[in-house]
């Protein structure tokens, strides 16, 4: 039986920019212990979803918040 140890975090943000070269969305893109990610530049709450085996949601926090984006874990 396999098991699927990556775990989903959801962030409330106020990323906007959907401009690829955006500096978040490089800094996502390149760390090792995201599988994947995206952001619901749509939605009112900017909702950005990141798949990590290993990363906590503090640490999610920290890499957002350091190019000036808010960002909250939803329940």
């Amino acid at each position: 039986m396999e098991t699927n140890l990556d775990t989903i975090h959801i962030f409330k943000t106020n990323i906007g920019d959907q401009d690829p070269n955006c500096p978040v969305r490089q800094k996502l893109n390149a760390h090792s212990a995201i599988q994947q990610w995206s952001i619901d530049c749509d939605d009112v709450d900017c909702v950005l979803r990141v798949v990590s085996e290993t990363l906590m949601p503090e640490t999610i926090i920290d890499m957002i918040t350091e190019f000036g984006h808010e960002c909250q874990e939803l329940d």
